[in-house]
């Protein structure tokens, strides 16, 4: 008798599940205290019973729409100016509704990479400050703009939750497992433009570029359809990351990207294709939010001493200097420009410097200058641009030099090397001349190439009299014209 009870339960419980309407959910990125993208379409979405009736409804906007034979629906908000004034946001199917508060609008960017883009906020107030520094080291005992909102991307907490959480004021216990590079950027990004700031951080710890894009963002292009060998290969678990940490954010408003990433890929000494794998990277996730036009703005990796490490892989002092090159090369690709970490690590056996407040704040120096209208501002250090032979000596031109080159430490230049014919490089006088450098050497008489920074351990002094290192280079560079 026990068990005809609870088969009739069961069959009861069945019957009204599948006779419930179906409940009326939304995306995790999509929640109470989000920041929504200002001056652009912003789209909402979710799932409800198919054939319902949906009204979403904020900022003095309603907009309708019915959801499809699978439950989807979607609507678009009309662009929005920047407001710190919090706002509620209110969703209506035919049997539900949802109320979302503390919405702000303003400048949304997601942030994304390795271990070096995960650095937290609790690792940065551990950082021990030497004597007469000020480091901002105590971030998390004043952080408290109401205006910064961040969001930490869990890839086993992404599904739709009754509480609709998530974003959270970038302040206490949610700032302290934050990524610190974002947070900084973001306090750059809200003291120059005084909007709300919103940072998206999803980043994975030791992770190749391979997983955070599926397999077809590889085949797309014709670099990776020859796989012949292992520089064309598609390896690397394609999609792992994509699926659950980068797929699920869009179409969620954002203004672009900021990557992080390439230690695990210089570790396996990839040259050439990881250019191309960045373009793919790129292309796929400008694809996924439907627009070409976002930037993408990506730091060096940071000097490491990778020729020490032990393994099947020989590497040299000069490993990491060619993996920079490759890195660099991606500045090719529209809309995207390079943060330089050359003068960042001291300590060549940490793989993790910190620093990250200035990676922050060189990645706002790239967006305000590029997408915000700051003239005033460089985005990025001296950059290598084309070289002139003249007599004996090498004259050097470069981009972004600003108001002007300069030694960072009022000493002579270092970091400059030369060679003639014979292709053999030695170390080389260089002088600022006319915005220009100038690189010679004694017993060089027919200079042929110059490099510069060539060399894991080296801190070069080349800068802009904005404060920005350049960017090492060689001018003989072999993979400049196989990039295109």
């Amino acid at each position: 008798m026990n068990r005809i009870r609870e088969i009739i339960v069961l069959q009861l419980l069945l019957l009204l599940h599948f006779n419930m309407p179906a409940q009326l959910l939304l995306p995790k990125i999509i929640g109470n205290n989000m920041v929504l993208q200002r001056s652009a379409p912003v789209t909402v979405w979710g799932y409800a019973k198919a054939g319902d009736a949906i009204a979403v409804g904020f900022n003095h906007q309603e907009k309708k729409t019915r959801t499809g034979s699978d439950g989807n629906w979607k609507v678009i908000l009309d662009a929005m100016p920047a407001s710190a004034i919090p706002g509620k946001m209110v969703i209506r199917s035919v049997n539900d509704s949802i109320i979302l508060e503390n919405i702000l609008v303003g400048e949304v960017w997601l942030c994304s990479g390795q271990s070096n883009m995960e650095y937290t906020m609790r690792k940065n107030s551990k950082v021990t400050v030497p004597a007469g520094e000020d480091w901002p080291v105590n971030e998390l005992e004043t952080a408290h703009n109401k205006n910064i909102r961040i969001f930490l991307v869990d890839r086993k907490r992404m599904k739709p939750d009754s509480l609709h959480s998530g974003w959270d004021i970038a302040e206490d216990s949610a700032l302290r497992s934050f990524s610190a590079a974002g947070y900084f950027f973001a306090k750059k990004m809200y003291r120059e433009l005084q909007v709300p700031i919103g940072v998206i951080a999803s980043s994975v710890p030791g992770s190749r570029i391979e997983p955070w894009m599926p397999e077809e963002a590889f085949t797309a292009l014709p670099f990776f359809n020859n796989q012949t060998d292992s520089t064309h290969a598609i390896e690397g678990e394609p999609g792992k990351f994509y699926q659950t940490m980068i797929a699920p954010l869009a179409p969620f408003s954002i203004k672009g990207f900021l990557w992080y990433q390439g230690e695990s890929n210089c570790f396996l000494n990839e040259r050439l294709q990881y250019t191309y794998k960045m373009q793919a990277l790129i292309n796929q996730w400008r694809k996924l939010w439907g627009n070409s036009l976002l930037p993408f703005y990506y730091v060096q990796i940071a000097p490491f001493a990778y020729s020490k490490s032990k393994g099947k892989i020989a590497y040299t002092e000069e490993s990491l200097p060619e993996f920079w090159e490759v890195q660099e090369l991606a500045l090719k690709i529209p809309y995207t420009a390079m943060v330089a970490t050359t003068d960042l690590n001291f300590d060549l056996d940490n793989l993790h410097p910190h620093f990250k407040w200035e990676i922050g704040r060189r990645l706002a120096l790239c967006a305000l200058a590029n997408d915000y209208g700051r003239k005033d501002i460089v985005p990025m250090g001296p950059l290598y641009q084309q070289m002139e032979v003249q007599g004996n000596r090498i004259s050097i031109d470069f981009t972004y030099a600003g108001s002007g080159l300069m030694s960072n430490d009022g000493q002579a230049l270092k970091g400059f090397t030369i060679s003639g014919a014979d292709g053999k490089f030695v170390p080389a006088k260089a002088i600022i001349k006319q915005n220009r450098v100038e690189v010679s050497a004694d017993g060089i008489g027919h200079p042929v190439a110059v490099r510069f920074g060539w060399n894991e351990a080296g801190h070069p002094n080349l800068y802009n009299k904005e404060g920005l290192p350049a960017l090492p280079f060689r001018t003989d560079n072999p993979l400049v014209k196989q990039f295109k």
